[in-house]
């Protein structure tokens, strides 16, 4: 006779039960377990006798409890169910995902379950298919801050991220700034200095990723340790492929999970992915700043400014405005830069380009085309007399005194101005009629009809 046919078959079935890896549970009719295997306790931290007698649904994520009442009824009405799945908090507090068959017990009243554990397995595709969309969004985000923001989407379907905020290193200050940083909500934070005795100064000083808790040492953006015995911060060197940028750190609130190696390894993925966007998204802006912008100045260079008269230009047609475009030029400006040098010249442009900047508003745009020679994008102008202010506000601040090389200089500026729609409604009819009544004005000073010093003052 085979081992085991002369027990008890009631003993048995316990032990047959009691050896499964699966959870096998009863419920009454009103929701309360009778009967659990010894597999409840790995799934759910709770011995079989912990359990007997309570509320099944007293153990359900409380944002999966409506659903599972549905399915439990649906179950209840003759209607079995088979990979249901839902959340359940476990003893400790973590959540376990789980995968269930129900049917009914018509003849004693039971809904008999068998429940098993799919949470690292639902964790490994989320994981997966978070580094896909992470990956796709470092290489597609048209910004820094939506990319963050982004990110931290991602990561929070990950890991405990109740705090989350990317920091960057200045080597030459020693300070930590933050372009991204979530504290239940997103918020500014002021930027630091790197303290020695920091988690951050850890990470980013050795360029290794940390799991610690805030008991143990407390970084500058961390309150006061809690006194947790486990890890609830997180942080990993910020690398792009010229090396390393900072830090991104990810801290959870008291009695969340632990972090764990492999959310080490995790959030190091998503630094390195975070750390080549930046890298790519600074050289695309140094790329489009040599395309856009005036070296010398930093003024929007010609094609920036033609771009930005003609979405002016759009938005004047569509709300029935005006606006004016003005062209500048310094007279007498080859003579200082003969007589003082280029590098006084240099100088001099930069100064009038600040001066100009000064005049307007930063819905206005002040260009350098070339030379000694400036445009500006004057928008919602109300009255065709608000242009002659404007313009005598510009000549007066850019001929104000100015000293180069030990010499006072004022230089004269000659203004035409060209407004929208009356002297034309494009780009190139605007610049054509405001240069020309810009050469105009510089005849009719040389023809005595303006007067005014316009030499410079030795």
């Amino acid at each position: 006779m085979a081992k085991g046919m002369d027990q008890d078959p009631v003993e048995l079935t316990e032990k047959i039960m009691n050896l499964l890896t699966d959870m096998v549970c009863l419920v009454d009719a009103e929701g309360r377990y009778v009967f659990l295997n010894a597999a409840c306790e790995k799934l759910l931290g709770y011995s079989p006798d912990e359990l007997i007698g309570r509320e099944m649904i007293d153990l359900v994520h409380p944002d999966d409890v409506e659903r599972t009442l549905d399915a439990a009824r649906d179950v209840m009405h003759g209607k079995p169910r088979a990979n249901f799945e839902n959340r359940y908090i476990r003893k400790d507090g973590s959540i376990a995902e789980i995968m269930w068959s129900a049917r009914w017990w018509e003849d004693d009243e039971l809904r008999l379950a068998v429940a098993r554990d799919v949470t690292e397995l639902k964790r490994a595709t989320r994981r997966q298919e978070a580094m896909y969309r992470i990956s796709e969004t470092a290489q597609s985000a048209e910004g820094m801050e939506a990319l963050y923001s982004r990110v931290h989407d991602f990561i929070c379907k990950l890991l405990p991220a109740d705090r989350f905020f990317v920091a960057l290193h200045d080597p030459m200050r020693d300070q930590l700034s933050f372009p991204f940083f979530f504290d239940g909500e997103e918020r500014r934070q002021e930027d630091l200095p790197l303290r020695e005795d920091g988690l951050l100064a850890r990470v980013i000083r050795e360029g290794r990723g940390m799991l610690a808790n805030t008991g143990q040492s407390v970084c500058p953006v961390t309150e006061p340790g809690t006194g947790r015995d486990d890890n609830d911060w997180l942080g990993v060197p910020l690398m792009s492929p010229s090396g390393l940028l900072g830090a991104v750190v990810v801290q959870a609130r008291p009695g969340a999970p632990c972090y764990r190696d492999e959310d080490l390894a995790l959030l190091q993925f998503v630094a390195t992915q975070v750390g080549s966007a930046i890298e790519r998204m600074q050289e695309e802006e140094r790329l489009f700043r040599m395309a856009h912008y005036d070296a010398l100045t930093d003024l929007p260079n010609r094609t920036l400014f033609n771009d930005r008269v003609s979405m002016a230009l759009n938005r004047a047609q569509r709300d029935q405005e005006n606006l004016a475009v003005l062209y500048l030029d310094l007279r007498d400006f080859k003579n200082l830069n003969d007589s003082v040098g280029h590098a006084a010249g240099d100088e001099m442009l930069r100064e009038t380009a600040q001066r100009l900047t000064s005049c307007l508003r930063d819905s206005d745009t002040v260009c350098r085309i070339g030379g000694d020679e400036f445009t500006v994008l004057v928008n919602n102008i109300h009255d065709p007399g608000d242009v002659d202010v404007i313009s005598d506000k510009l000549r007066a601040a850019v001929s104000a005194p100015i000293e180069l090389e030990g010499e006072t200089f004022s230089l004269p500026v000659d203004i035409g101005a060209a407004v929208y729609p009356e002297d034309g409604e494009d780009v190139d009819t605007l610049l054509r009629q405001a240069d020309a009544n810009m050469y105009r004005s510089k005849r009719n000073d040389a023809s005595g009809e303006r007067t005014g010093d316009r030499t410079h003052c030795p």
